[in-house]
């Protein structure tokens, strides 16, 4: 029985499915993964006799360093945006004031804000007053009386 030994364009064909499956599944692990391939057969190239075992040793170390390198180089540097609350909805209601349409009573209450109910908690109060939203904890808005 003879086994499959890739050749250095094997491993490049690899690199490009993981690029496709990059741009289907945006996760920022197989594009690591495809670079590891593409080096992978770019040694292979210059050393057409190395056997699979270590193709394959070398592509996994090289996937390993190259996933570990990449999350340590973006922890250091962060991606900066313009709107770092976008998907924090309920982040972005930090600060507002509004004015109540249902009391709090013992501590808890909801809100309408904006198209959206949420659970409130702070001291009690009635309808109409005001109140600015001061946290978000889990779902839950922490809200102070506005005088």
């Amino acid at each position: 029985m003879e086994v499959f030994v890739p050749d250095f364009w094997h491993w490049w064909m690899a690199a490009v499915a993981l690029v496709i499956i990059e741009m289907l599944a945006p996760t920022f692990f197989a594009l690591w993964m495809a670079v590891a391939a593409f080096i992978t057969g770019v040694a292979l190239f210059f050393v057409p006799d190395m056997e699979w075992e270590y193709q394959v040793f070398f592509f996994a170390v090289l996937s390993i360093l190259s996933i570990i390198t990449w999350r340590y180089y973006y922890s250091k540097n962060p991606i900066e945006t313009d709107e770092p609350l976008l998907n924090r909805r309920g982040e972005q209601y930090v600060g507002r004031v509004i004015t109540l349409k249902d009391p709090i009573v013992d501590g808890q209450g909801k809100v309408k804000v904006d198209d959206s109910t949420w659970k409130i908690q702070g001291n009690d109060c009635p309808a109409g007053t005001k109140i600015k939203i001061i946290s978000l904890n889990n779902v839950v808005f922490s809200v102070e009386i506005v005088d």
